[in-house]
């Protein structure tokens, strides 16, 4: 006996309702997670079509046996499989459902099996379609899965009247079943939709209250670190991100002790004292994150039994070679449960404290590199330069007093110079003086054999470069040039724009420059250097020589000038 058609409706809707509870706890596992989104990796396309293929096989398996068709619900594994994964998926789905089908028997078991497969063809046809129009979002429609469920519904019926003989059977059976199946599959092709759609809101939620609070840590915290990992700037850090957070409290420590402790427990677990807790040592002696949650793994307070604190998360922080330099440390209390998006944001934070400290620790050794470098300049330039003067002067004294005293004038303001700028910049007009108190002892040591030009705009000498960028190019251009020349020698010092640049030269008239050895002509090489560390590649010394003729060093640097 046949069943009648409101018994076959309710039956349909109910076996439906099994079907979408089953789909609904599915939502919240990992295994969903490929369907959130329209992809083109084979891995997540693979995930979908085993996931449709299960759900066209279980539609098959829950519906009611109506002569020798079945009232089910496969059309909408089928059709969001192939609405989901594309054509290659959803016909995959259907040939795979479609098979299993033909298999169980029965008069409509070819047709049914052919339904199945154009169903899943429907939906990834459907795909193809909007993804070439830039629709990718319209996929997710509750209400477009419905209408291609219900027009793959009433393909189905008429593949079966077409094929299923006697005809009146099948013709009876398929009035039957017609109904039923429309409404349950294109309903819960629609509620599928839904559950898919609400889980993905869910998720682009959580992200977005993930990604507004790591952007305003990152925001407030930004090189709190790199003035250095101490007490003071750890203690605003980690109020920043108790602040931002919520946790019940926060904590930094570097190996061996609490630098700060911001929130719940404060009381006892005090900035200073050594690190007590087993499970920071072990955090930092294994560089692993260490989580306790109070159930499954048990957390007690090392300091206090009675302490409210009742969870935490130790995350390392990694320095140099991902070397352990201490950890950071979130704490909820027994009445609150530890949350994902905190546990998450807490190793996002971790690196991002982590890049800071090695950011700091980075530019104070740049800093001592370019003061060492600069005491390297002076170094070089003081015992040769003075042994040379001092002659001069003596040579000077006895024949022209008043002339001595201008040269000591000029080596003692030399030497103020040399003194007075320890710091990594200065302007043109800096080195200019400095260079100027240079040449006039080389001047009077070469007796009339040495010229000088110089030829720098005022609008120049405000321009800012590495401090010694330009005497020891100078000397170089005396010391390796003009004073092997048996005549008269000539340096010029000249500025001109060029763009946004400024190129700074350096002539001499001897062309006697020649590629040196990595260790002779440092001074040069470590003002190119310095410039291309401050400015970049397109920025440093450039040297151009015509033998016996001319030998011109080129500084380029960017037109950055300090105010007048």
């Amino acid at each position: 006996m046949l069943p009648q058609l409101p018994d076959l409706v309710a039956s349909l809707l109910q076996q439906m309702g099994i079907y979408l509870v089953v789909a609904y706890l599915l939502s919240r596992t990992p295994l969903f997670l490929p369907l959130m989104r329209v992809s083109v990796r084979w891995r997540h396309k693979l995930a979908c079509y085993a996931i449709f293929s299960v759900f066209c096989i279980m539609g098959i398996h829950i519906g009611m046996p109506v002569g020798g068709a079945r009232a089910n619900t496969p059309a909408i594994g089928a059709v969001l499989g192939g609405l989901l994964g594309g054509p290659v998926v959803g016909l995959a789905v259907g040939i795979t459902a479609g098979i299993h089908r033909f298999l169980l028997g029965g008069s409509f078991a070819l047709a049914a099996a052919i339904d199945i497969v154009v169903q899943g063809l429907l939906g990834g046809l459907t795909h193809r379609y909007l993804i070439s129009r830039g629709r990718v979002r319209r996929l997710f429609s509750p209400a477009l899965a419905a209408a291609i469920t219900g027009i793959g519904i009433l393909i189905e019926l008429a593949i079966d009247l077409a094929l299923v003989r006697p005809f009146g059977e099948a013709l009876h059976t398929v009035s039957l079943i017609a109904l039923p199946e429309f409404v349950a599959n294109t309903l819960g092709a629609a509620l599928f939709m839904s559950i898919l759609i609400d889980r993905r809101s869910l998720l682009e939620e959580q992200s977005s209250a993930f990604s507004t609070k790591a952007l305003r840590i990152a925001a407030r915290a930004d090189g709190l670190l790199r003035g250095g990992f101490d007490r003071e700037n750890s203690s605003r850090v980690a109020q920043i991100i108790y602040e931002e957070t919520g946790v019940g409290a926060v904590a930094i420590t570097d190996r061996e002790k609490i630098l700060a402790f911001i929130g719940i427990g404060d009381d006892h677990h005090l900035p200073g004292t050594p690190i007590s807790s087993p499970q920071t040592q072990d955090a930092i002696a294994r560089n692993e994150v260490f989580f306790a949650d109070g159930n499954e793994v048990a957390y007690a307070c090392s300091i206090r039994r009675g302490c409210p604190l009742g969870s935490t998360l130790v995350i390392p922080l990694a320095g140099e070679d991902r070397r352990v330099i201490g950890t950071i440390k979130l704490y909820e209390p027994k009445s609150r449960i530890f949350s994902t998006i905190n546990r998450a944001l807490g190793e996002g934070i971790a690196k991002l404290l982590s890049a800071q400290i090695l950011a700091g620790r980075y530019e104070r050794q740049k800093a001592l590199l370019a003061q060492s470098e600069i005491k390297l300049l002076q170094a070089q330039v003081s015992p040769h330069f003075l042994f040379n003067a001092l002659n001069t002067i003596a040579a000077v004294i006895r024949t022209d007093p008043e002339r001595a005293r201008q040269l000591v004038h000029s080596l003692s303001a030399f030497f103020r110079k040399n003194l007075k700028r320890a710091g990594e910049e200065a302007t043109l007009g800096d080195e200019l003086e400095h260079v100027e108190a240079y040449l006039r002892i080389e001047m009077a040591r070469f007796a009339g054999n040495l010229e000088v030009e110089v030829d720098v705009a005022e609008e120049f000498r405000h321009v800012r470069l590495p401090a010694f960028s330009l005497q020891p190019v100078v000397e170089n251009a005396i010391k390796h040039g003009t004073s092997q020349l048996l005549g008269g020698g000539r340096v010029r010092i000249c500025a001109a724009r060029e763009g946004r640049d400024l190129l700074l030269s350096v002539e001499d008239n001897a062309g006697l420059y020649e590629e040196r050895s990595p260790g002779d002509g440092l001074g040069m090489a470590i003002v190119d250097r310095r410039i291309r560390a401050r400015h970049g590649d397109a920025y440093g010394v450039r040297v151009e020589c015509e033998r016996d003729a001319v030998t011109r060093v080129i500084l380029r640097v960017p037109l950055e000038t300090v105010p007048a």
